[in-house]
């Protein structure tokens, strides 16, 4: 199926016009960051308790929230249900400095009495610190082993150049995703890191698939020049790029609009990594690739 036939436009003349938007957000998370001393991490990374309340009927998850916030820090409480049709609470909370969690449970018990005195506590669990910052570093370790193996692996299928500029288009998409959820005064959850690695493929893939085309129209036409190759092959690969891409995008919003709080962070970071992963393979990416050649060649186009 394809969208677009014989189109032919000028994506590289054009490529001002997203890089510098780009810049700007890059500029503005990078500003909120330093501003707030860093991401937001949610309770998986800094530790915490987390209760799960088992409610009567619907739970007033707002009422309940401001009720547990006048006597704690950081806290978080989302509404879920199980399978039985039951209606749950989870509260989470900072642990406090003293470490008394018998008096951080009762704390919370005291808050929720004030709604109703029926509710039942199913579990009371502790993240500690140490294993926040394990979790912290693992995120880590597994974002920079993702990032090596596919700079591998396309420097080994196409040309070095390629990996680097896939990996420069990934790196730019994945800061831009951390530093509008700073902005935006968002929680850094295990679900985040989950989307970001799930944004980190799908761009790599996006930017493959304009690449290979690419080296393809190379072959067939050596001594046409690279920038016309570039956007003879992004307009070629145009219709693949805008249906893959904006059904992705659809699916990403219902699960923004209404999957509740549980999803929230985790839609909200594929749906802008999708938006912004799939302007970086054409305004990122390809240009990275024509200034590299340009560069080997001495200037000549």
């Amino acid at each position: 199926m394809e969208l677009f036939k014989d189109t032919r436009f000028d994506f590289l003349g054009r490529k001002w016009w997203f890089i510098l938007p780009s810049f700007f957000l890059i500029l503005a998370g990078l500003a909120s960051l330093v501003a707030k001393g860093g991401p937001r991490y949610s309770m998986d990374f800094l530790g915490g308790a987390v209760m799960e309340v088992r409610w009567p009927g619907a739970p007033p998850v707002a009422n309940i929230r401001d009720a547990v916030s006048t006597r704690l820090k950081g806290v978080s409480v989302v509404a879920a249900h199980d399978l039985t049709g039951s209606s749950e609470v989870l509260v989470s909370t900072q642990l406090p400095a003293t470490r008394d969690l018998t008096g951080l449970r009762q704390t919370i018990a005291q808050a929720l009495s004030t709604f109703h005195a029926n509710y039942a506590i199913r579990s009371f669990e502790v993240i500690g610190p140490q294993i926040g910052a394990d979790l912290r570093r693992q995120a880590l370790m597994a974002t920079a082993g993702a990032s090596a193996g596919m700079l591998l692996y396309l420097g080994w299928r196409f040309r070095l150049v390629y990996g680097v500029a896939a990996v420069v288009a990934m790196a730019h998409d994945a800061f831009i995703t951390i530093g509008l959820f700073s902005v935006l005064n968002q929680e850094i959850s295990l679900t985040v890191v989950a989307a970001l690695l799930t944004l980190i493929g799908y761009s790599m893939n996006d930017t493959i698939v304009v690449f290979d085309r690419i080296r393809e129209n190379r072959r067939r036409g050596a001594r046409e020049p690279l920038a016309e190759t570039i956007n003879r092959s992004i307009n070629q690969t145009l219709s693949r790029t805008v249906l893959t891409s904006g059904l992705t995008l659809l699916t990403a919003l219902s699960l923004l609009l209404f999957g509740g709080p549980v999803l929230r962070g985790f839609s909200l970071a594929l749906v802008i990594g999708i938006v912004v992963g799939t302007f970086s393979s054409v305004f990122i990416a390809s240009p990275i690739l024509l200034a590299w050649e340009r560069v080997r060649a001495g200037g000549v186009r």
